[in-house]
């Protein structure tokens, strides 16, 4: 079976880590070679420059700039693993792709769509997932699960008020109505079996 690749998205706290190391054991359950990875990171290059992204001290980042770096992580990542990946016939789960950047630095922080994608474009030649798993939970059970992850304890970009948040929640929202032929919304609320699911229920499609 040839490689494919599946993002998981969605605000903070709606549990793309639990789901991606749950789906990446269900794979290999199937006899799939599976890559799991992150954005930013994934990668040296692009692990040092999520470190200045998501760091407190300094004054931050803006938008434009932010943009730029996450583009820069991208790129190196889409070389250097996720498309060697891919050719040898592996899967591919990434906690966070390009349409994290779309909301967060596009919905969330102003930037056009297209200035985004222009971005990934040079950067990463386009590259889109097979499948972007869109996770979604209330808003008050995604601070909930903050609390109890993280306490007091938050980055630059999970730090930012609800008003930023929400806007980024509508725009993974709009993405996944408007392009549903790449998107599945999943239920994340209950347990993490139970989501675990609904997960596997919307990658059957890429094992047939």
């Amino acid at each position: 079976m040839s490689g494919r690749f599946i993002a998981l998205e969605g605000g903070e706290g709606v549990g793309k880590s639990t789901q991606g190391r749950l789906l990446a054991e269900a794979l290999r359950a199937r006899g799939l070679d599976v890559v799991t990875t992150r954005e930013p990171g994934g990668t040296a290059g692009a692990e040092a420059i999520r470190a200045m992204l998501l760091s407190n001290e300094g004054e931050g980042w803006g938008a434009r700039a932010e943009a730029l770096l996450f583009a820069a992580a991208r790129a190196d990542h889409v070389e250097k693993l996720i498309r060697p990946a891919l050719a040898r016939g592996s899967w591919v789960l990434c906690d966070r792709y390009v349409d994290s950047s779309r909301a967060y630095q596009g919905g969330g922080g102003g930037l056009s769509d297209d200035d985004v994608m222009t971005l990934h474009r040079v950067g990463s030649a386009g590259l889109l997932p097979d499948l972007t798993v869109l996770l979604a939970v209330r808003p008050e059970v995604s601070a909930a699960r903050l609390a109890l992850r993280d306490g007091d304890v938050t980055d630059r970009i999970e730090g930012r008020g609800a008003d930023y948040h929400a806007r980024v929640a509508a725009a993974f929202r709009a993405f996944a109505e408007t392009e549903p032929e790449r998107f599945a919304i999943v239920d994340a609320e209950g347990s993490p079996d139970n989501v675990h699911r609904r997960v596997l229920a919307v990658v059957a499609g890429l094992l047939s």
